[in-house]
């Protein structure tokens, strides 16, 4: 007859045991197996490693501002352990506060217990409140945190947080303004994304003429056909009425998403374009941590997030804007780095579309080249960590000071 489990008897199992004299059989439930300790991985030192490639980069312009024209290259934040692991991030500037102010906060941490670790960092910074290029700085360093835990427990990211889904939807983000690009040239270059794989594409608008974008997005959506996404993107050139006339005039177009419209610390104007067209509303690429996200999301301003992974605080922090999101019923679709991106949205169930780039850029990054795109989606990397470690011979190469 099975023994019975009772608070008494297992007691009488744990004494008996003490004194030798325990039972052949005890029951499972009074001897639990003690739980596993996160591995015993300290922070060591914080480096950087810098890049340069052959060739010079496009000379191009969004609504507002010019850039481009420069030498190629790559900068990775790298945050070594005293178990040999690297951890990896690809910083959004500002790697002088990296190195001078959280390195020595973050040096002796276990990077498992990375919750910690983002919130001293944080708390580091409460007067003045932290936000801004501090706030990257502290996302850069915690998507190198979270590469280090993939690689410790040898396992993707993805599913180190609880995968979702191992194929992400993206987009093709192009059709800048550039010198001697008129209708045909930027049409010429939405299909070559198309015939790359890509099912969307964006485009630039708010840098030239009302009439003259107008005609450029129908262009662009004449080149592409009916059947692929065309996302607008004015990089926060006007004010709500300006937003609210160009909307309009490109509905018939069929946009599948128009993108930071306004002023980005406008959000009642944001609210009113998006009260006002019948497209989706994009919004937040300029914010940082959840309490920016917050205020996005009770304002009304927007029906889908692109926070930027790096610059709102990194994964740690993008888990709790996307679960807050999701309370709201707010799809996220990050802007930036597809590389910081795609473990966080492979993660996530309200993961709308991520942005990339095409192909040619590659070209100008020989150490980390794009995710092939099929059929409008990319495969999450499946190696350890983040997989975005270099190639150990192009560093040799193309190292620099």
């Amino acid at each position: 007859m099975p023994t019975r489990y009772s608070r008494r008897n297992a007691i009488k199992a744990s004494v008996a045991a003490l004194l030798g004299t325990a039972p052949a059989a005890v029951p499972s439930c009074a001897a639990p197996v003690p739980a596993a300790r996160p591995p015993k991985i300290r922070i060591t030192e914080v480096k950087f490693l810098r890049l340069r490639f052959p060739g010079q980069t496009a000379r191009k312009r969004n609504a507002i501002l010019w850039s481009g024209g420069g030498a190629p290259g790559m900068t990775q934040l790298e945050i070594h352990t005293d178990a040999g692991i690297v951890g990896r991030s690809i910083p959004a500037g500002f790697t002088n506060i990296i190195e001078q102010n959280l390195a020595p906060v973050i040096r002796g941490e276990n990077p498992f217990f990375v919750e910690r670790i983002w919130d001293r960092m944080y708390r580091s910074w409460r007067k003045p409140v932290a936000k801004g290029a501090v706030i990257q700085a502290i996302g850069a360093v915690d998507i190198a945190i979270w590469d280090i835990i993939g690689k410790a427990l040898n396992l993707p990211v993805y599913q180190v947080l609880g995968g979702f889904t191992e194929r992400i939807r993206v987009y093709a983000a192009g059709g800048y303004y550039e010198e001697g690009k008129g209708l045909a040239e930027l049409a010429r270059e939405m299909e070559g994304y198309v015939r790359e794989g890509f099912r969307a594409v964006k485009m630039k608008v708010g840098g030239e003429p009302f009439a003259l974008d107008v005609e450029r997005v129908r262009a662009v959506r004449d080149a592409i056909g009916p059947k692929v996404d065309l996302l607008i993107d004015a990089n926060n050139k006007w004010n709500a009425y300006e937003a609210i006339r160009l909307g309009r005039a490109v509905e018939k177009y069929d946009i599948f998403w128009f993108e930071e419209p306004v002023e980005p610390d406008d959000f009642k104007g944001c609210a009113e374009v998006r009260q006002a067209l019948d497209m989706p509303i994009v919004a937040g690429e300029n914010e940082f941590t959840r309490w920016g996200c917050r205020e996005l999301l009770e304002a009304r301003s927007a029906d889908i997030l692109n926070l930027d992974t790096v610059i709102a605080g990194g994964i740690t922090e993008y888990r709790k804007i996307a679960a807050l999101a999701s309370a709201w019923h707010t799809p996220v679709a990050p802007h930036g780095n597809p590389f910081m991106a795609a473990h966080l949205l492979a993660s996530s169930h309200n993961a709308l579309i991520m942005e990339t780039y095409p192909a040619i850029e590659s070209k100008f990054n020989l150490a980390l080249p794009l995710f092939p795109v099929k059929d409008g989606y990319i495969t999450v990397p499946d190696k350890p960590g983040l997989g975005i470690d270099p190639d150990p011979e192009v560093v040799k190469k193309y190292r620099v000071a």
